[in-house]
């Protein structure tokens, strides 16, 4: 597995090195579809049209794919009492109708 921003294998053996890398690729994707779905709320739910264009244009600028708000060396609780939506996501529109 690799660790912080070295990114040096730990582990020695290539089926270990490649589940490792699978996991980070799964880790990163899973961040950047909570960045999505989180900015996607915020923007629709922006207070006034000026509100909304500051949001887009600061996503414009940014990127969905950063993870500097996440703490990736953590110990993480995956319990179902814990795994409770605690920022009140919306499941889009879209996905209402295709078994989301």
């Amino acid at each position: 597995m690799s660790f912080g921003n070295s990114q040096e294998f730990l582990s020695g053996e290539k089926s270990e090195q490649e589940i490792a890398e699978g996991c980070r690729r799964l880790i990163k994707n899973a961040i950047i579809c909570w960045n999505h779905l989180y900015l996607t709320q915020k923007i629709a739910e922006a207070e006034s049209e000026e509100r909304r264009q500051e949001l887009l244009m600061a996503v414009r600028n940014g990127s969905v794919a950063t993870w500097q708000h996440i703490n990736l060396h953590g110990e993480y609780d995956f319990s179902d009492e814990k795994l409770q939506d605690s920022i009140g996501l919306h499941v889009p529109t879209i996905l209402v109708g295709h078994g989301a």
